[in-house]
């Protein structure tokens, strides 16, 4: 069997990459050679656990080829995914554009029988769209081609992309044939054999419903108790053990419900613009998910926010250091990150910042030339009148205080993912505020 992935962003990579280790024959291509470049000499321009080795074990194998010669994905292709890193509009929402042109490319150049899979993020009714593309594209060409298109939304998770993929929760696979179906059961059958995992079958549209729905929910949970964190703060609970007696509830559960500085990444932001304009498009207004954004906007300024109040509002010339710039642990992307609003706000208030990620740093030396970059999360601190905790990196969780004390101006920690014992570090000496207490 002979698959094509289209776009080496995170989900083309880890979705390729896996079903190579799964016995498939797969070509990865993407335009941009030099980044095809890179992965042929095994530079790969993503951190996940485990990738590197599983893509140099099936290139080796010759299971997984990389290729800058894009017409090398549709010709002779069972399957074609289309994986691009979609982009937002300016309103935040998809921008199609880049998936109905790859549709257009499929129209172009396939030779037999193929399957055209959605794997990137797509608003409800693109198959649809999509099918109405090629079909105009292949009579354009005079060719008498059968085609269809399914929705396989991906559902990784930066970090912990490889087991979502191999040992997935579910697979949604939306068609609107039979043939189309069979051939998706097919692709999938070494996963399912395997695991015995719950596949649902359904047509396109459900399927792409399905994923924004999951992905509006998890940020429903996150935004729903960082409100109740604040509450917290302002009547004197404790979030934790609030959370905890939650959390043991059969029907609610642990997951998603830890407060903290905000949720960032694509995912989240991006389908929940999607969902509201999709509302809005049908005279629907999305109320929960304006809130959902609403309050996730105002909980990425709360390290400032409590920064100032420490400060009385005078921040100037201080000296301020961050642990943690992605927008989560195990993953360097640092899109709509919690940090980026921090450094921000710290900058225009006349801060000196000094950051540490163990994996985030050459974006960040990117995006601000004046932000000094530490060589490890101690010389971050070195000076510093507070240190703030925005990704809860492993090393980060069991620092060496003393050095860290002997190392700051000022022993103040400001968590922002509620990690450490606030009694344990206030008895070393150390001031300390966190999320919700």
């Amino acid at each position: 069997m002979n698959i094509s992935i289209v776009g080496t962003g995170y989900v083309g990579l880890v979705s390729g990459t896996c079903f190579a280790d799964l016995g498939v024959n797969v070509t990865c291509v993407d335009r941009d050679s030099q980044k095809i470049n890179r992965l042929v000499y095994g530079a790969i321009p993503i951190y996940e656990p485990g990738l590197d080795n599983m893509i140099t074990r099936n290139v080796n194998d010759k299971r997984l080829i990389f290729s800058s010669e894009y017409k090398q994905g549709f010709i002779d292709q069972d399957f074609v995914f289309c994986a691009i890193d979609t982009t937002a509009d300016e309103d935040g929402s998809t921008d199609l554009g880049p998936i109905l042109d790859i549709a257009k490319d499929f129209g172009n150049n396939i030779t037999q029988y193929s399957v055209f899979v959605i794997k990137s993020t797509d608003p409800v009714g693109t198959a649809q769209h999509v099918t109405k593309i090629i079909a105009e594209t292949l009579e354009a060409r005079g060719a008498n081609i059968k085609f269809d298109v399914a929705s396989n939304p991906d559902f990784l998770t930066e970090g912990n992309g490889i087991k979502d993929f191999m040992k997935p929760d579910r697979i949604v696979i939306g068609t609107e044939t039979a043939n189309a179906r069979q051939a998706m059961e097919h692709l999938y059958r070494t996963i399912l054999m395997h695991n015995n995992r719950n596949v649902i079958y359904t047509d396109t549209r459900t399927a792409e419903m399905i994923k924004y729905a999951a992905t509006s929910m998890l940020a429903t949970r996150v935004s729903f108790m960082n409100e109740i964190a604040n509450l917290c703060e302002i009547v004197g609970a404790d979030i934790n053990i609030v959370r905890h007696g939650v959390g043991t509830d059969s029907r609610i559960g642990p997951k998603y419900i830890f407060p903290g500085c905000g949720y960032g990444g694509t995912l989240f932001p991006q389908d929940i613009n999607d969902l509201i304009k999709i509302g809005s498009e049908h005279n629907f207004n999305m109320e929960i998910l304006q809130a959902v954004e609403n309050v996730n906007n105002r909980q990425k300024r709360i390290l400032f926010k409590k920064l100032c109040d420490h400060f009385k509002g005078d921040l100037k010339d201080k000296t301020i250091a961050l642990w943690g710039l992605s927008f989560k642990p195990e993953t360097d992307d640092m899109t709509a990150a919690p940090a980026i609003d921090t450094i921000n706000l710290l900058m225009e208030a006349g801060c000196n910042v000094r950051v540490y990620d163990p994996v985030a740093m050459n974006a960040t030396k990117r995006r601000w030339s004046t932000v000094y970059c530490g060589l490890d999360m101690y010389d971050a601190v070195k000076g510093a009148d507070a240190v703030l905790l925005l990704t809860e990196w492993r090393q980060f969780r069991i620092p060496a205080w003393g050095m860290v004390k002997s190392l700051m101006r000022t022993p103040l920690i400001i968590d922002g993912r509620n990690v450490y014992d606030g009694d344990e570090l206030e008895d070393m000496g150390f001031i300390y505020h966190c999320i919700g207490r």
